[in-house]
């Protein structure tokens, strides 16, 4: 049965003005989700009706990837008209029956904005291309060749080759950070920030609770121009399968101006109290500290996450020092959203994992217990592992550009499976648009949930369990403990009413079990699902396993200061 938004304390939550502050999104990318006129792409329709899903998992909120009127190049990135949707996804009446029906769940609603860059079928850039000394003419980023006809400068494209496409009927080339048809935006020129920013509004109006901003590090370039430097390169090697890498992207991306924006756009949300932001961050270096000036001071965005936590290794040294630098860089006005997942890269369950329910739930349990919002990725709730896309079914053209050494990113796209039984697990009655990987049908949602032990009903048993620890959603982090496979860190809350609340969280990153002895006063916490032991010498952590524990320290006389683990 459907959670009502009353029967849990996360309605508190929700109903705040910062009610993003350590609320669970789920991310949909739709389509993928679910297809409701068997066509088999998903749309707008199957999400409105996949809804409870969602809402009895325990999640806040829903992030939808684009669904705007586009010719598809890069699946909705590459937006021809930001005020409609696109007929593959339904309509604009679809649209707001999501919203009413996400609403009616007490789920709030946020949607992609592509503000970097748009389609070259756009009406601007059609506009900005035929008539230069017009009201568009700068609206897109153009420079002249340099005299032997080359591009101005070497800017790369993340999909490959120069970021300068030449554009005949104006005799200029115009800058593109991914394919050559997504021309980058001006976003120096005033007029066009404020058409993006209308666009929002119309959005906003609609019902919206707010935006997740994609590629916000490629709002804005160097005026000037200036040539990137060549990034170091190991002593031995051949070059890599990416170009993009051999640079380091001063120029091309992550410019201080982006603050600037931050605050227009802030402005604009300001105006519909209780919406939100969460901008997007590559993985270029300094990210987290990007993404801590990107939201400090209550007049910028309101949360960020960064493809760099996604791209490092699974290690418990790469794990603390990305707790660490969260730590360093995080006060109480800058606030992250954790994502381990999303439409862009290899699955968690794959790319982090062995692909098992343990490490799923492993992650899962690490993600959700981290100090700031989290992100969940469709299928990660389910332990979907990355799928196997034969050469002649991708459809993700960064995929095919560099194939088979970087296989792109269809393997995370693929249709979400809802019943086990079903011909293409119940997403379609006709064949997908990208196919359904043979090993999903039994991960299911229906088998799922009929099983408590599989990687769903643990996600909803943690999400509720979280729910009912204030110092999860928030409370402060802590890291603990020294080396060793066991990553370990302490979330504090201290309350008027609760008085002080210290949870230790304890998190074994090897496939062997590890034996983490503790200080007095620690006492494990079964709640939430974990099957760690407890014993003389500390707590017994099998193989990707979690622990909780929590800490009582008048029951023993001892202060709150005193040392929490030996780790």
């Amino acid at each position: 049965m459907t959670q009502s938004p009353k029967d849990s304390s996360a309605a508190l939550l929700r109903h705040s003005p910062a009610w993003w502050r350590g609320a669970v999104i789920y991310q949909i990318y739709p389509r993928s989700f679910q297809d409701g006129n068997g066509d088999g792409i998903g749309d707008l329709a199957g999400v409105a009706d996949h809804l409870d899903h969602v809402a009895d998992l325990g999640a806040d909120a829903i992030w939808i990837a684009p669904f705007f009127t586009s010719p598809m190049q890069d699946f909705g990135y590459d937006v021809s008209d930001y005020r409609d949707v696109d007929p593959i996804f339904g309509t604009l009446a679809d649209f707001d029956r999501v919203v009413e029906r996400a609403h009616a769940l007490g789920l709030k609603v946020l949607i992609d904005q592509v503000w970097s860059h748009t389609s070259d079928r756009h009406p601007w850039f059609v506009e900005s291309c035929v008539d230069p000394g017009g009201p568009k003419g700068d609206w897109y980023v153009w420079s002249e060749p340099k005299p032997d006809g080359s591009p101005p400068n070497n800017w790369l494209s993340v999909f490959g080759g120069p970021a300068w496409r030449w554009e005949p009927r104006r005799r200029r080339y115009y800058l593109h950070h991914f394919l050559s048809s997504q021309p980058a935006l001006n976003l120096r020129n005033p007029a066009v920030l404020d058409a993006v920013l209308d666009a929002g509004r119309f959005w906003l109006d609609r019902g919206v609770d707010g935006f997740r901003l994609d590629a916000v590090d490629f709002m804005l370039h160097d005026p000037d121009l200036r040539s990137n430097p060549p990034a170091p390169r190991p002593a031995e090697g051949d070059y890599p399968v990416k170009l993009f890498g051999m640079q380091r992207h001063l120029y091309d991306t992550t410019q201080s101006g982006v603050v600037d924006l931050a605050e227009r756009i802030r402005a604009l949300m300001d105006e519909y109290p209780g919406t939100t932001t969460v901008a997007e961050l590559s993985s270029q270096p300094g990210a987290l500290a990007r993404a801590a000036a990107y939201t400090s001071g209550g007049t910028r965005f309101h949360m960020a996450y960064t493809l760099d936590i996604m791209r490092r290794p699974f290690t418990p040294e790469a794990l603390r020092q990305s707790i660490a630098e969260a730590e360093a860089h995080f006060d109480e006005e800058g606030w992250l959203c954790w994502a381990f997942s999303n439409h862009d890269v290899e699955r968690v369950a794959s790319r982090w994992g062995d692909g098992s329910p343990r490490f799923a739930k492993l992650a899962l349990a690490l993600l959700l217990s981290l100090r700031g919002s989290a992100c969940l990725y469709q299928g990660e709730e389910l332990g979907l592992t990355e799928a196997e896309v034969p050469y002649e079914r991708l459809r993700d053209p960064f995929g095919i550009n560099f194939w088979p050494q970087f296989k792109g990113r269809d393997g995370s796209r693929t249709p979400m499976p809802w019943r086990a039984r079903e011909r293409h697990a119940g997403f379609s009655e006709a064949e997908p648009w990208l196919p359904m990987p043979e090993a999903h049908h039994a991960l299911a949602v229906d088998r799922q949930q009929a099983d408590p032990d599989s990687v769903l009903s643990f996600c909803r048993r943690f999400l509720s369990w979280r729910r009912s620890r204030p110092e999860m959603v928030a409370g402060s982090m802590h890291l603990a403990g020294g080396g060793g496979p066991v990553v370990a860190f302490e979330r504090r809350l201290t309350d008027a009413r609760l008085g002080e609340r210290r949870l230790l969280c304890l998190f074994n990153t090897a496939r062997e079990p590890h034996s983490v002895p503790l200080a007095p006063g620690w006492a494990l916490i079964g709640d939430p699902g974990c099957d760690a032991r407890a014993g003389e010498d500390g707590v017994l952590l099998e193989g990707w396993g979690v622990a909780f524990l929590s800490y009582d320290p008048e029951a023993l006389g001892v202060t709150a200061g005193d040392s929490l683990a030996r780790t």
